[in-house]
C-alpha cells in the first residue's frame, strides 16, 4: 500500500491542532471518562508502577550511618543522596547533577519520545494506578461514570461519591505525609503527627497545603496537569525528530478507514474481491480508552502521555477481526513510513556526548569532594612577627565547614615546608555537626626556610593521623 501523503497533510491542517481535547469550543472543560483499559502493555504498566510506588515509600524510611538515605531539605539547602550529605557549599554538585536529570530526559525523549510520562511520571502512575482504579472499582467502567453523574442524587450515589472522595482525601493526606518525609525526613513528619500542633505549627500548615493540592491534582485537575501545566508536553515538539520511537498510529496500513468485520473480510476473501480499505475499523476504542481525550490517529500530539492504553484496545479489535495486532505500536515516522529506523543521528550523538561529559565531571568532583572543607586566610590587617627563636609567623583565621554528623577534633600541618609549626589559640580546632567552626592560629616557618617576602603553604588537616582535607594559603616574611 502506498503513502496517502495527502492524507498526512491534511491531518496537519485539521482543527485538532487548534485545541487541547478536553476543552470546548467556549473554553469549557470537557470531562474525561477514560474507559478501563486492558492487555499486556497495562499489566506491564501495573508492574512498573507497583515497583515505582514500593520505592517512592520505602525511601524515606531507609537510613544510613543514621542519616536519611534520600533527603531533600530544600528550606536549609541540604540534601542527602544515596546516604552522602550535601551542604549548601556543595550545590554545585547538586545543579550538575539536576542538568544530567534534564539532559537524559531530553536523549531519553529524542529516541523514546514521551514514554517517560506514561510509564514513570508519578502524576501519571497516582492517576491511573491509583486513583483511576478506585474510582472504577466504586463507580464502574466510563459509561457507568457517565451515567452515574448524569443521573439524579440518590442514596445509592451519595454513598459512592462520598465514599470515592473520603478515599481519594485519605491518599492525599498519605502521599502529603510522604511528600513531607523526603523535605523534612521521617522523624519530624511523626513529630508533626505526634506532639500538639503548637509546637510544630508551620508543619501541619505545610502538610495541610500540600494534602488539600495534592487532593485537587487527582479529584480535580487530573490529566490537565499534563495538558496545561506541565511544559514537558510542549517541548515534547522541539525534541521529537522523524526517527524518534513515540506511540503512533501506522496511516500507511490503516488508512482509509471503514466499519470491517470478520465475516466481510471472509467474503471478500472467498469472492476474490480487494477490500479498497485499510485495517482501521474506526471503532474509536483507541480514543475511548485514552486518559486525555486524544485520538492518536491524528498523530503525534502534546496530550499524548505515550501510556500505550490505545496499543492494547487497537490490538484486541485486530485479533477480533483475523488482523495483524500493532496498528498502533511504539514507531517512529520513518519507521512507519520507510520501514526503516535511524536512531542514533546527529542529535542523539550530541546530546549523548555531553551527557557523557557532564556524567565524567560530576564524577571527578564527587570522588575528588572531602567531607570537610578548610579554608585558612591571613588575618587581615596582621604583619609577620619575628619571633627571637628564630622563626617567622603569621595568624591566620580558618573556618572547617563539616558535611557529616561526626563532630570530631583536628589538626593541621604544613606539608611542604620542613619544620614549619602550627599552633591553634584556644583549646584547639574540632567540627561542628553539619556546621562552620571557626578558629584563629599561628604559622611559624624557620627564617632559613623561607623562599622570599611570599611563600606558598600546602595545609593538610588530620583526624587520627587520617588526611580529612588539604587546603593551601600564602605565609609573607622579611625580604631578603
Amino acid at each position: 500500500m502506498s503513502v496517502d501523503f495527502e492524507f498526512i497533510e491534511g491531518l496537519e491542517e485539521n482543527e485538532f491542532r487548534d485545541h487541547v481535547a478536553t476543552v470546548d469550543k467556549h473554553g469549557k472543560r470537557i470531562w474525561i471518562y477514560p474507559k478501563k483499559p486492558q492487555g499486556s502493555f497495562y499489566q506491564y504498566r501495573k508492574y512498573v508502577s507497583y515497583f515505582l510506588l514500593a520505592v517512592l515509600f520505602a525511601l524515606p524510611f531507609i537510613k544510613y550511618n543514621g542519616r536519611p538515605f534520600v533527603q531533600f531539605n530544600i528550606p536549609q539547602g541540604e540534601f542527602t543522596i544515596f546516604g552522602i550529605f550535601f551542604s549548601p557549599q556543595d550545590f554545585y554538585l547538586f545543579v550538575i547533577a539536576m542538568l544530567i536529570g534534564l539532559l537524559f530526559i531530553v536523549l531519553f525523549t529524542v529516541i523514546y519520545g514521551r514514554l517517560f510520562c506514561g510509564w514513570v511520571c508519578p502524576q501519571t502512575i497516582f492517576m491511573e494506578m491509583v486513583f483511576r482504579r478506585i474510582e472504577y472499582w466504586i463507580e464502574g467502567d466510563a459509561n457507568a461514570q457517565r451515567k452515574l453523574n448524569a443521573s439524579p442524587w440518590t442514596t445509592d450515589k451519595i454513598i459512592k461519591k462520598v465514599s470515592k472522595q473520603a478515599i481519594f482525601i485519605l491518599i492525599a493526606l498519605i502521599i502529603s505525609h510522604l511528600f513531607l518525609s523526603y523535605i523534612i525526613g521521617v522523624d519530624e513528619v511523626f513529630k508533626i503527627i505526634t506532639d500538639p500542633i503548637s509546637e510544630h505549627w508551620k508543619g501541619f500548615i505545610a502538610m495541610v497545603i500540600f494534602s488539600f493540592l495534592f487532593y485537587g491534582v487527582f479529584a480535580f485537575m487530573r490529566e490537565q496537569v499534563c495538558t496545561t501545566i506541565c511544559p514537558y508536553g510542549r517541548l515534547q515538539g522541539v525534541m521529537l525528530d522523524e526517527n524518534s520511537l513515540a506511540v503512533s498510529y501506522d496511516f500507511v496500513r490503516g488508512e482509509p478507514r471503514g466499519k470491517l468485520t470478520r465475516k466481510k473480510i471472509q467474503d471478500a476473501e472467498a469472492s476474490g474481491v480487494t477490500l479498497n480499505q485499510g485495517d482501521c475499523i474506526d471503532c474509536k476504542l483507541c480514543v475511548q480508552v485514552c486518559p486525555t481525550g486524544i485520538d492518536i490517529r491524528n498523530g503525534t500530539q502534546l496530550e499524548c502521555v505515550n501510556c500505550t492504553a490505545c496499543i492494547d484496545a487497537c490490538d484486541e479489535v485486530m485479533m477480533k477481526i483475523d488482523k495483524p495486532t500493532q496498528l498502533i505500536r511504539i514507531d517512529s515516522y520513518n519507521g512507519i513510513v520507510h520501514k526503516k529506523q535511524s536512531l542514533f543521528n546527529t542529535r542523539v550523538i550530541a546530546y549523548s556526548v555531553v551527557l557523557a561529559i557532564l556524567i565524567g565531571l560530576e564524577s571527578f568532583l564527587m570522588l575528588s569532594r572531602s567531607d570537610v572543607d578548610t579554608l585558612i586566610l591571613r588575618t587581615p590587617g596582621m604583619t609577620y612577627q619575628d619571633n627571637k627563636d628564630g622563626y617567622i609567623s603569621n595568624l591566620y583565621n580558618y573556618k572547617l565547614n563539616n558535611k557529616t554528623d561526626d563532630e570530631y577534633p583536628v589538626t593541621f600541618k604544613v606539608t611542604n615546608i620542613d619544620g614549619a609549626l602550627i599552633e591553634v589559640v584556644g583549646e584547639g580546632a574540632k567540627t561542628l555537626k553539619k556546621q562552620t567552626s571557626e578558629g584563629v592560629l599561628f604559622i611559624k616557618i624557620p627564617k632559613d626556610k623561607l623562599k622570599g617576602q611570599k611563600t606558598d603553604l600546602e595545609i593538610s588537616v588530620l583526624h587520627d593521623g587520617q588526611i580529612v582535607d588539604e587546603t593551601s594559603s600564602t605565609f609573607f616574611g622579611p625580604i631578603k
